[in-house]
């Protein structure tokens, strides 16, 4: 994912991290949207009354929430680390040597 850059007057650092957690925020809400969706179309359809086992929304309901379980550990648990910068850092030093 990309971000922009920071502003002249924005800590670079604090700056990726602010845009991480909104990017979190955003996905969170479209999560919500649309698994209400999902849910309303299973439920009237009616298929609630006539299926057994597990309803057809819970699948993308626990798939996408893995997806941002991962998006809210690397927004809010784990925001410093950056594996591209760290990457670029090990190359620098082994050029150096």
């Amino acid at each position: 994912m990309s971000y922009e850059p920071a502003p002249q007057d924005r800590d670079p650092r604090l700056w990726h991290i602010a845009q991480r957690r909104a990017s979190f925020k955003y996905h969170l809400g479209i999560y919500v949207v649309m698994n209400i969706f999902f849910w309303g179309v299973w439920y009237f359809t009616e298929e609630h009354l006539t299926s057994r086992g597990w309803p057809w929304a819970v699948w993308p309901t626990i798939g996408w929430g893995i997806g941002l379980l991962f998006h809210f550990l690397s927004a809010y648990v784990y925001p410093k680390s950056n594996a591209v910068e760290k990457e670029y850092e090990k190359l620098k030093q082994n050029q150096n040597r």
